[in-house]
Formats: C-alpha cells, structure tokens, sequence
C-alpha cells in the first residue's frame, strides 16, 4: 500500500502518537501509586518491554489500548465472537481504509494468542 504522506508528514503523525504515558497507562499508575505500590517504567531488559514493574512482587503489567487489540467495547452477546471485529457494535473500526485497519487488528490477536 502506497503512503499517501510526505516523509515529513509521516514523521510528524507517527512522532504524535504516544508509546507512553498513555491516558490508560496514567490512570493505572496513579491507582498504583496512591495504595502504595512503587513500581519502574518500561523496562527494557524484559521480554516486551513492561509499562510497569513491580520487582517486590515479581510482577509486570502491560497497559494495551482496547483499539489495537481487539478489545470488545460493548457486552453484547453478538460481540462474543472473535469473527465480529469487524461489526460496528463490537469493535470500533475506521471507516477509511476500513480493510487494512481490521486486517491489522486481526494480526495484533493472532499475536497476542502467542
């Protein structure tokens, strides 16, 4: 698929997109913090790269955005399959380029699963 972008569009839109420090991760770390747990920030020495590690209790915790992984939005009972991802109920997807975004959605699940 050709970039439809400038190089320096492109780099401009990506340099946007925050890997940390996300809403969700700093909701997560405030609750930590608040009932006393202390924790490092993405820790590259481990597999995959943790957003939080709490070494007193041997623990990891990876903060996924529900977008990237497929998440279900909704508890409906239509959304229970995992061949729904593409159905507006369950998952919200783009409506351009509606076909790459749910293939990419697809490969995240199936990577997930490993």
């Amino acid at each position: 698929m050709a970039d439809r972008l400038t190089e320096q569009q492109r780099h401009k839109n990506m340099s946007a997109i925050r890997s940390k420090d996300t809403k969700p991760e700093m909701i997560v770390r405030r609750g930590l913090w608040s009932r006393g747990f202390r924790y490092r920030l993405n820790h590259k020495r481990l597999p995959g790269h943790p957003d939080l590690v709490l070494r007193k209790y041997r623990t990891c915790i990876f903060v996924n955005g529900c977008f990237w992984h497929g998440h279900k939005v909704m508890s409906d009972v239509r959304c229970k399959t995992e061949d729904n991802i593409e159905s507006s109920e369950c998952c919200k997807i783009p409506k351009t380029n509606r076909e790459f975004w749910v293939a990419k959605i697809r490969r995240n699940k199936e990577r997930d699963k490993e």
